[in-house]
């Protein structure tokens, strides 16, 4: 069921928008000055209708007609200039807009729990970055002094109108109201057609980025045809929802129009019979008609930039969804200073998790009853069938989730007492899916400390055993990486991420699936980086590969989010039960 919008909510991203612009006074004030001028030109044009035939032309005076017309022709010209004005500030303000909702976006991304980016594609969110606030950018800096013209100007000149004759005023009144009538109707359904539109867009722009990026697995499992279905049937939903916005705004002009030829129509019919029987002069008449005509124009001028509205107003209620989502929770107060928490314990790297449970859905748990306790210097290997929870363990570890029950604890903190920051900067990861960034190599292992001098890093991609092959490209540690690093061999590009990693120096590592895309001969030139690594951290190794946990201290084994099983390599295959089935190949990972 479509969601049927209340006049406050219509108004709630207007007032949004107006708040944002209200950010650059200056601006803001000087467009208001031009508006104003364009403004009073456009209500005093037409009174000179009035003058002109009644004291000038119907008297003969041709010195004064002369001397009017020059008047209007100055108005005209200032008019013209205060416009290309008010266009020019309109289009710094919009710029000005675009540039701070991107930072301010961006800048609220960084506080988003894990979950946002878990439901959302990336292109989804892109979508208010490009989209959403073009849309915004056009509105405007296009739009916006059209908008605010049109509506002073409908409501001065039928000031004007009163003035000048109530009873006409009244006869046109009734068709006034009929064609705001129609672009009140037509308009609520057209506004839910555009937010609909906008939502399609997002959606097609997140498949789209995700096939763009896996095109080689279309391509290997012959899956074009599938793909491009998908496509289709989004394309076609972004068709329909663009229909159904345009269909209705697209009705209001003709509308209008013929509503305006009849009020125009009926108006001058009464004009002449009031203006025969002397209840009106003829120079008010074809003023009256002049102002009207204006008015008519004023409510079409609203009706034609109604896509623009209807479209901003939904893009602003995207971009406002995006700046309200809850930002990550943190209540943590104890901080890290020179290797000591701030409440006077020593940083050690002990981690003990106790009875916890945790479910991404509360009434689906995911781990139930975990304690364990991880001492500094040792290493945990989590392992178990795909949808054990291994790598949910490190996520809650990083605080990415909240745990539901139980309790972790950190050198003794429990984990909710820490602050994030302080947190994960004694924890670093290397993941499976290694993601590099637009740069240098030497950037993208600086990205594991900032602060790190270039020897710093060449250091560590020297522990990772990344050096070599760092030093055999093009440029050295100079070498520019793009599009994710495609240029090297996923064995390089896990390596840099150990070597990112290394410059960190965590207490914690977490080694996520590390090797797992690395080939033996890589592993081999690794090991003994890693081991280096290693040495003297609390280390949590989840790993498919089994040969690469035996010399794990403690290896856990996960089953339906339980730990089943627990020891060491050689007493888990002298009990020769899940983890013994699994080393020998009696049962399967995945």
């Amino acid at each position: 069921m479509r969601k049927k919008y209340t006049f406050r909510e219509t108004l709630r991203p207007l007032s949004f928008l107006l708040r944002r612009m209200l950010c650059y006074p200056g601006l803001l004030l000087l467009s208001g000055l031009t508006l104003v001028i364009t403004t009073a030109c456009t209500l005093v044009i037409p009174y000179f209708s009035k003058l002109i035939i009644n004291d000038y032309i119907l008297t003969g005076d041709l010195p004064g007609l002369v001397c009017v017309l020059a008047v209007m022709g100055l108005l005209y010209i200032v008019s013209t200039i205060s416009t290309f004005a008010t266009s020019r500030i309109l289009v710094r303000i919009s710029q000005k807009m675009s540039r701070d909702l991107r930072r301010d976006l961006f800048d609220r991304m960084q506080t988003y729990p894990m979950e946002v980016f878990h439901n959302n594609t990336h292109g989804q969110l892109m979508s208010s970055y490009t989209n959403d606030i073009d849309t915004i950018s056009s509105f405007v800096s296009s739009s916006m002094a059209n908008v605010v013209t049109n509506l002073v100007g409908f409501f001065g000149m039928l000031t004007i109108l009163l003035v000048m004759n109530p009873l006409l005023t009244l006869v046109s009144a009734v068709f006034l109201v009929i064609q705001y009538l129609v672009i009140k109707k037509s308009g609520g359904i057209s506004r839910r057609g555009f937010v609909q539109q906008q939502a399609s867009l997002a959606d097609l722009n997140g498949f789209i980025e995700e096939y763009t990026e896996g095109q080689k697995i279309v391509k290997l499992f012959h899956h074009e045809e599938a793909a491009l279905e998908g496509f289709e049937r989004r394309n076609q939903q972004l068709q329909d929802a663009s229909y159904r916005a345009q269909i209705y705004a697209g009705i209001i002009n003709p509308a209008l129009g013929g509503i305006a030829e009849i009020n125009n129509a009926m108006t001058c019919t009464v004009g002449v019979i009031m203006t025969i029987t002397g209840m009106f002069d003829l120079g008010s008449l074809v003023s009256f008609i002049q102002y009207l005509k204006q008015c008519s124009h004023q409510i079409g001028g609203v009706a034609n930039i109604a896509n623009m509205i209807l479209s901003a107003v939904a893009g602003t209620e995207r971009i406002m969804d995006m700046l309200e989502k809850a930002p990550e929770i943190d209540e943590g107060t104890v901080t890290l200073e020179n290797g000591t928490w701030s409440n006077g314990e020593k940083l050690s790297g002990r981690i003990e998790f106790r009875d916890m449970g945790f479910g991404y859905v509360p009434e689906q748990p995911v781990l139930q009853d975990i304690s364990f306790v991880a001492e500094p210097g040792k290493k945990i290997a989590l392992v178990g069938s795909t949808g054990a929870g291994k790598t949910t363990i490190t996520n809650l570890l990083n605080r990415f989730y909240e745990i539901g029950q139980g309790s972790i604890t950190y050198d003794g903190i429990d984990l909710t007492d820490i602050k994030k920051s302080a947190l994960r900067g004694t924890l670093s990861m290397v993941l499976q899916d290694t993601h590099l960034f637009t740069g240098t190599v030497r950037e993208n292992i600086r990205f594991g400390r900032l602060d790190a001098t270039d020897e710093e890093v060449e250091q560590a991609a020297v522990l990772a055993n990344a050096d070599f092959f760092i030093r055999h490209l093009p440029q050295g540690y100079d070498t520019v990486l793009t599009a994710d690093g495609s240029s090297l061999s996923q064995g390089q590009r896990q390596l840099l991420a150990i070597a990112r990693a290394a410059v960190a120096n965590p207490m914690v590592l977490v080694l996520d699936e590390a090797t797992s895309s690395i080939d033996t001969h890589t592993e081999k030139l690794i090991e003994a980086g890693m081991n280096r690594l290693m040495e003297g951290r609390t280390v949590f190794i989840i790993a498919h590969r089994l040969s690469t946990v035996r010399d794990a201290d403690t290896i856990l084994v996960l089953d339906h989010g339980r730990i089943i099983e627990r020891g060491n390599h050689r007493e888990l295959l002298a009990r020769k039960g899940r983890y013994y089935a699994l080393y020998t190949g009696a049962a399967e990972l995945s």
